[in-house]
């Protein structure tokens, strides 16, 4: 970890999306269980309804909890045109920051594999493919794009990897599932290429959500993230403008993306092309309404709750993965815990669950650590 300084009005630096990213992982860091439990204590209520949306659909299809993947990745890109203007700005030169780009993508895809298990040197069975792996490769071949052709040439590629990949997906299927359709997780393509060239385990057995030809849709993910950063950073138009042209595009991408849905189902696991289009439109849309109130009306007090999170989001992520915050919520807790009654006892758990993660990153945000890559 390193200490840097962090000041919000930093005009290179957009709060919103640090807002943002804190309510994406806040999701990660236990909000998905707790709002299963509040469901489960209303059924048939809009409560129930919504704790339905905190599990990934089994194939095909679109819930809520699919979007935190592609919106963290959404979000990686907006920023990207603004780190880039400023080291441009200090005397960069591209190839340098090229590098750190390729750097960065690399250093993802390490602590993927040792989010994975990369230290037990089970080489066999290790996971190669991972979710920082994702995010690491596809941010960084969607900022060498940007960085190194025009925003035309950006446009055509990404429209053609979705057409592509969509021909790929229809016309293409696994021969060792010669009867399976060429959408289902054993005759899609994008499996027998894992089956085949990716080492080790993958994470469905025959399928692994994180593989290799999947990574190429996931770039257009990033870009699409990308060209909103650039947008909102050089287009000559007032705040108010910008948020409502963004929410536009967003809100007609998602539904461009399910009017797909009959000849190209939404899938998460194949990273479908219309699953591209569905998780980027409601990106955008999410990223516009936060943008509009926190950037654009300054409606600023209540972001500190997020905020926290959002700015340590690598941090929450691998945390998580290697610290056991059971511990202190039972020792610490346990008499609260005891005095709630049977029915509530999984709600207030997992709210307490929630509150011990979140002081603790605010333990490093008060004293300014933040874990960057």
């Amino acid at each position: 970890m390193k200490q840097i300084n962090h000041t919000s009005d930093t005009p290179s630096r957009l709060l919103s999306l640090d807002t943002l990213r804190g309510f994406d992982m806040l999701f990660i860091m236990g909000a998905d269980a707790f709002f299963m439990c509040l469901g489960g204590m209303f059924p048939g209520t809009l409560l129930a309804k919504w704790g339905e949306q905190m599990e990934h659909v089994s194939w095909n299809g679109f819930a809520f909890y699919d979007l935190i993947f592609p919106l963290f990745l959404f979000i990686a890109g907006i920023s990207f045109p603004f780190s880039l203007s400023k080291s441009l700005d200090m005397g960069a030169d591209k190839k340098l920051v090229s590098w750190k780009v390729v750097r960065r993508g690399l250093t993802l895809v390490f602590l993927g594999l040792v989010y994975n298990g990369l230290l037990d040197l089970d080489f066999e069975n290790l996971r190669y493919a991972s979710v920082l792996g994702r995010i690491g490769t596809a941010w960084m071949l969607a900022s060498l794009l940007y960085m190194w052709t025009s925003r035309k040439v950006c446009l055509a590629l990404s429209t053609c990897i979705l057409m592509i990949y969509w021909a790929m997906l229809a016309l293409l299927s696994a021969p060792d599932y010669p009867d399976a359709s060429s959408f289902s997780m054993e005759g899609s393509i994008v499996g027998y290429i894992d089956r085949m060239f990716l080492p080790g385990k993958a994470y469905l057995g025959i399928h692994d959500p994180e593989g290799l030809l999947s990574t190429l849709p996931a770039v257009v993910t990033a870009m699409m993230g990308i060209m909103t950063g650039e947008y909102i950073r050089s287009a000559k138009m007032g705040g108010h403008k910008k948020s409502a042209l963004l929410m536009v595009t967003g809100l007609t991408l998602f539904a461009l993306g399910w009017a797909w849905n009959p000849i190209l189902p939404v899938n998460k696991n194949l990273w479908t092309s219309s699953f591209v289009l569905v998780a980027g439109g409601l990106s955008m849309a999410l990223f516009a309404t936060f943008y509009w109130i926190v950037d654009v009306m300054q409606w600023r007090r209540w972001t500190l709750f997020f905020r926290v999170v959002g700015m340590n989001s690598i941090t929450i992520y691998l945390a998580q993965h290697f610290l056991d915050a059971q511990k202190p919520v039972k020792t610490i807790f346990g008499g609260v815990l005891g005095l709630v009654p049977e029915n509530y006892y999984s709600l207030a758990y997992w709210a307490i669950y929630v509150l011990v993660w979140w002081l603790f990153l605010y333990f490093l945000y008060k004293h300014k650590i933040f874990l960057k890559v």
